[in-house]
């Protein structure tokens, strides 16, 4: 007598999203892909646009996000900032009002499955894992990029960007229960990269003496990069943002290199997004699109590990 094989388990697919910035709309066009090769993601983990574009995700209003995304202009960025004295260049009101109008939060627990976002604790700088509580809030703490967004404050305690301690959470995937992980890196290919071209101009969108014209107006210097005084072959100056978030892309980049290779994913997407600034919000359409590109790229893999 044959006694039947034993039907193997089906492994729980997570997916790790990673910080990036601008560059997080990527996980747009990776999302995409996996979807429309059948891939049934079973955890969702995100750090910073990796938390916001997973949370949109999860809950169902990632074609609301892209469409939005798509159509943000440099102006749009500009009127979503609201300028703070303390703690950070921006308070992230106006960019979460955003958000709640398209996104009912009923709470992390309540999503159709197990969602998590990294953050850093100010004060220890220990890593926070957050799966619980509402949603909009867990995302607001994993974004606060240091010296751009203020800190968030949960429990009685300020909470920072996530990409400070975990930039690709693949570790946190492991955690909640998956089998198979895949990750993706926008930061892979930062290092080197060419000083990059000033963003377009605001526009008469406020009229520079009022406080939201000229918060415009600074922003817009603080993001422009402008040419050194000196001899011709001297070397473009980036923006004072682009030199804190350049700054801070390096130490991902170390960190994320570290942590993959003890906690290595089992597939490993990275666009090629060297192009796109830190504050480039704008440029969500090139973003989508390598990410896309790049999810293709890894598409045999994908088939062969999750789609059995």
């Amino acid at each position: 007598m044959t006694l039947p094989s034993a039907i193997p388990p089906i492994p729980r697919i997570g997916l790790a999203l990673g910080s990036g910035s601008a560059r997080g709309w990527s996980h747009i066009g990776v999302l995409g892909v996996l979807e429309r090769a059948g891939v049934s993601v079973d955890i969702v983990c995100g750090t910073s646009m990796g938390a916001l574009v997973g949370a949109a995700y999860t809950a169902g209003a990632l074609d609301r996000l892209e469409t939005w995304a798509r159509d943000l202009t440099w102006q749009g960025v500009m009127g979503l900032l609201d300028f703070k004295i303390s703690g950070g260049l921006v308070g992230g009101n106006k960019l979460l009002d955003v958000f709640r109008e398209g996104l009912e939060d009923r709470g992390i627990e309540s999503l159709p499955k197990p969602y998590a976002a990294v953050a850093t604790e100010l004060a220890s700088g220990r890593e926070i894992w957050l799966r619980d509580g509402p949603l909009i809030d867990a995302v607001r703490a994993s974004i606060a990029v240091p010296g751009l967004f203020t800190p968030a404050e949960r429990d009685g305690r300020l909470l920072v960007d996530g990409g400070l301690v975990n930039p690709v959470p693949v570790s946190l995937c492991r955690a909640m229960g998956a089998d198979i992980v895949i990750a993706v890196d926008v930061n892979a290919d930062l290092m080197g990269r060419k000083p990059l071209a000033p963003p377009e101009p605001v526009g008469e969108t406020a009229e520079p003496s009022s406080p939201s014209g000229t918060f415009a107006a600074m922003m817009t210097k603080l993001t422009s990069s402008r040419i050194k005084s000196g001899p011709k072959n001297s070397v473009e100056m980036p923006s004072m943002l682009d030199v804190i978030g350049t700054s801070l892309n390096i130490m991902q980049v170390r960190i994320t290199r570290s942590r993959l290779a003890g906690e290595p994913a089992d597939i490993l997407i990275q666009p090629r997004l060297a192009d796109i600034a830190t504050m480039d919000f704008h440029r969500a359409v090139p973003a989508i699109e390598e990410g896309q590109r790049a999810a293709e790229r890894m598409l045999p893999v994908i088939r062969e590990l999750c789609c059995r």
